[in-house]
């Protein structure tokens, strides 16, 4: 299976699964090849047991990604039945995002826009550069965007965030982002790679299965309580105290070390 294209990049390291979107000439705009090739990348680093937290970012330094590219349009958005394999292609990867099982983290270094700021809201956890920019110019593209992106801006910002930045399509700077909680942090530009890496890396060597764990729980609590499935939440906790990563856990802590988890 091959994983690394021309625009999109695949890297693995220390735990940590990198996805780079590499189109710098415009910004890291998705086209459709880009759309496709999340689902091969996350496919491999979800059944890569050495790959224990995902990473995204975009190449080049001014941009995360900055939307749509919009020049592939007129050829493959041209009508209707052309948008809607598209619309399919793109849903179908953000959908991917949003379901894969290990920590997903954005790295925002730069523009943050359109479906580059739906792909960040997939992650768990969004972590920006000073310079960043975040937006949706749909209500000046003539566009509606995706429910599951609006879902995700409306559970971190609220509504009435969620209906300034889509009625207006005025573009946010970090600060703005930041206080509104639509990202976790803002760090200096040249200390963002450092940062989330390190951040990257206390997630891999903390126990998967726990990690894990809380990443459901955390998604179920997000769901009306009639949607929630409370039986997956008891048996993925007695799987964490019954795995050998508890034991090991204990052990270390009274042997006053760092503990070394497998995800058994």
């Amino acid at each position: 299976m091959k994983l690394n294209t021309e625009k999109m990049i695949a890297e693995k390291a220390d735990g940590i699964g990198t996805m780079i979107f590499n189109n710098p000439a415009r910004r890291n705009a998705m086209s459709l090849e880009m759309w496709e090739a999340i689902n091969t990348i996350l496919e491999d680093f979800e059944n890569d047991d050495d790959v224990r937290v995902v990473v995204m970012k975009g190449a080049g330094g001014k941009a995360f990604v900055s939307g749509a590219d919009i020049s592939e349009f007129k050829e493959k958005r041209n009508n209707a039945e052309a948008a809607a394999h598209y619309a399919a292609v793109s849903e179908g990867a953000r959908d991917r995002l949003g379901t894969l099982k290990k920590p997903l983290i954005a790295m925002i270094d730069g523009f943050c826009l359109g479906g580059g700021l739906a792909v960040a809201l997939a992650a768990d956890m969004r972590f920006a550069s000073e310079q960043s920019q975040f937006g949706v110019p749909a209500a000046r593209l003539g566009i509606a965007y995706a429910f599951d992106g609006l879902r995700r801006l409306v559970s971190l910002v609220g509504p009435a965030i969620a209906n300034e930045i889509m009625f207006t399509a005025n573009r946010i700077d970090a600060k703005e982002a930041l206080r509104t909680g639509l990202i976790n942090r803002v760090i200096p530009g040249d200390e963002l790679e450092a940062t989330v890496r390190a951040l990257a890396i206390t997630i891999a060597n903390n126990a998967p299965l726990s990690v894990n764990a809380s990443k459901v729980t955390i998604k179920e609590v997000l769901k009306d309580s009639e949607d929630r499935d409370m039986d997956n939440l008891v048996r993925i906790s007695k799987e964490c105290f019954d795995s050998a990563d508890y034991a090991e856990g204990r052990q270390a802590f009274m042997e006053k070390r760092e503990a070394v988890f497998t995800g058994t």
